[in-house]
């Protein structure tokens, strides 16, 4: 062997050493890195997938569950709102692509270099994702540690990924995505009403009522008639109530919440009403939400009426004063008064 032939080797072999330290040293015998290795994981998967009714994700010994219910997947720490259907699809979609590129450590002391830990220790930064059928038999179990994003056009992710009860841990190729926090997978859209279409705003909080009627191409309180100025973008967001409207956490509506801090009905031009009712507990503001609707609204009400019918949202608190304001939120500034003329 001559002096260039061995450099080459030594610098191949630092390579090597490096690679093991950043991506997990391979201790499998050389003979048996091929086994599996461009397989998928879990062949035949999909059509198993079919009967799945129950998806856990556990992460750090906690247990986020998603289950199927009246063919809904719903979150279970969130009394079963509804998950984002495109994230849980894609999650299960990369389950069944899920394809074995690389046998990696099989030393348990190694493992958390990837990322591919027990699931239920403490301290662990991996997850498992366990998919389970209706008579509660396990479809998919896997730990997936880090991901290894590809800046290549055209080229897969890859995540590193090893079976419970087996020490081989594996780099595989598929974009999986597995997230163990239960507000990512809220959808968090509430609805989404466009300010031209809402004709009147009544609020009721206390004593207190207000009532506001369309005139052109804004609001305007009507009722009471004698009042202060009111500043106009204050009123217009009222309007804009229900734009693009999200929520910052739910619960079920049958949860008991803070005082109540009064309600509106808000009815569009096209026969949809809308009722808030407003709910405060310390500094948050809780909604519940009930929808009617007639001629052309009416399919409208009944979509939304099924999806927001049984729920509290909390939303932020400056959208109390465009659900149930009051005359004072909404009184323009008065102008400091001029110097009195020497």
């Amino acid at each position: 062997m001559n002096q260039r032939t061995l450099l080459i080797l030594i610098g191949l072999g630092i390579v090597a050493l490096g690679g093991g330290w950043f991506f997990g040293s391979r201790t499998v015998p050389a003979e048996q890195k091929s086994i599996d290795a461009g397989q998928l994981m879990f062949p035949g998967l999909a059509p198993k997938l079919q009967k799945a009714v129950k998806i856990e994700v556990v992460f750090q010994g906690k247990t986020t569950t998603i289950a199927l219910k009246d063919g809904q997947w719903g979150l279970a720490e969130r009394a079963g709102y509804p998950v984002q259907d495109s994230k849980l699809h894609a999650m299960l979609t990369a389950l069944t692509e899920l394809r074995l590129v690389e046998q990696r450590t099989s030393d348990p002391a190694q493992f958390s270099r990837l990322g591919v830990e027990d699931a239920t220790k403490a301290d662990a930064n991996s997850n498992e994702l366990r998919v389970f059928d209706g008579d509660g038999k396990p479809i998919v179990d896997v730990i997936t540690g880090h991901r290894r994003m590809r800046t290549q056009g055209k080229v897969e992710d890859q995540v590193y990924v090893r079976r419970p009860g087996d020490n081989q841990s594996w780099l595989a190729e598929g974009a999986l995505q597995v997230d163990h926090d239960p507000s990512q997978w809220l959808n968090r859209d509430v609805a989404n009403i466009d300010h031209g279409r809402i004709a009147s705003v009544k609020v009721t909080r206390g004593d207190s009522k207000l009532v506001f009627t369309r005139d052109g191409d804004k609001l305007a309180l009507t009722d009471p008639a004698d009042h202060p100025k009111l500043e106009d973008y204050k009123v217009e967001d009222i309007g804009r109530a229900f734009e693009s409207l999200t929520f910052q956490e739910v619960r079920a509506a049958s949860d008991p919440i803070g005082a109540t801090e009064g309600t509106a009905v808000f009815t569009t031009t096209d026969g949809l009403t809308i009722t808030a009712t407003v709910y405060k507990a310390d500094k948050d503001i809780w909604v519940a939400l009930a929808v009617a609707g007639t001629d052309k609204a009416e399919a409208e009400a009944a979509t939304l009426s099924k999806k927001l019918g049984g729920w509290l949202y909390q939303l932020g608190s400056w959208k109390e004063t465009a659900l149930v304001p009051q005359i004072d939120d909404l009184k323009a500034a008065e102008k400091p008064a001029e110097p009195a003329k020497p």
